[in-house]
């Protein structure tokens, strides 16, 4: 019976059973979409990243337990932190859907470098409040919906109707707000339509809210603490088109997958 290793990873924190896990799988050469699918559905972790290395660099995706995904930090840097190691050098670039994305490791954290996302402001309809159970301060579209709240311990504390969440678009919405635990923003991210009711710490995220924030707060490098029940901190950048994120992670656990 042929067999792959895998990790287990979290991600975004220094203390394990915290920030965000990844599953990361290493094939030697790549396998098919279905089987990586259910791989990802076994784990039922929010991400598993599969990476198979081509020339310089490598092909890395991402599945959900239910679909697969265009763009994901907190697995990029669990594949980054595995490759380290496993005594790779970096930085390592990866071929995504979302572009080239690239990560090093700084320290004993990781920086990666992904393309910034851009936002506008959308009226407030009346199903993102019932959905929140709050009424957000704006609204804002990028890649997903995005509630602007009146404060960081709203966001900490609020509960959702994931229900009407799953029937807003893409079945997701962040939530997002200054200040915070040492922070300089709070956000969290609710995605029952990617088979996540909440996703814990998610580099993705920051993509989108960091250039809001920058621009409001008038920084470039902002701390952004997720506030899940796990919770996670990293340090953002926002460079232009691109947004820096830097974070630690742990590892869990290691093994082989048995496949038939």
């Amino acid at each position: 019976m042929p067999a792959l290793s895998y990790w287990v990873v979290d991600a975004f924190t220094t203390t394990l059973f915290a920030g965000n896990p990844a599953a990361v799988v290493l094939p030697e050469t790549p396998l098919p979409d279905a089987l990586m699918q259910s791989i990802a559905a076994e784990f039922n972790l929010s991400e598993t990243a599969f990476a198979v290395l081509q020339d310089d660099g490598f092909r890395l995706r991402w599945f959900t337990p239910t679909v697969e995904v265009d763009l994901c930090g907190h697995a990029t840097l669990a594949t980054s932190f595995v490759l380290s190691h496993l005594g790779k050098a970096g930085p390592f670039r990866y071929r995504t859907r979302s572009g080239t994305l690239v990560a090093e490791k700084m320290g004993d954290e990781i920086e990666l470098d992904f393309p910034a996302a851009g936002n506008r402001e959308i009226a407030a309809a009346e199903n993102i409040a019932v959905a929140l159970g709050v009424q957000p301060v704006s609204v804002l579209q990028s890649a997903n919906l995005i509630a602007i709240l009146d404060s960081a311990e709203t966001v900490a504390s609020l509960r959702p109707d994931i229900e009407a969440v799953a029937k807003l678009p893409n079945g997701a919405i962040i939530v997002t707000a200054a200040g915070g635990l040492g922070a300089d923003i709070t956000s969290r991210l609710f995605a029952p339509g990617y088979g996540i009711a909440e996703d814990p710490v998610t580099g993705a995220l920051h993509t989108q809210v960091v250039p809001y924030w920058a621009n409001r707060l008038g920084r470039q490098t902002l701390i952004c603490h997720q506030a899940s029940a796990r919770g996670g901190i990293m340090t953002c950048t926002h460079a232009g088109d691109r947004v820096k994120m830097r974070g630690a992670a742990v590892m869990v656990a290691e093994g082989r997958l048995l496949l038939p």
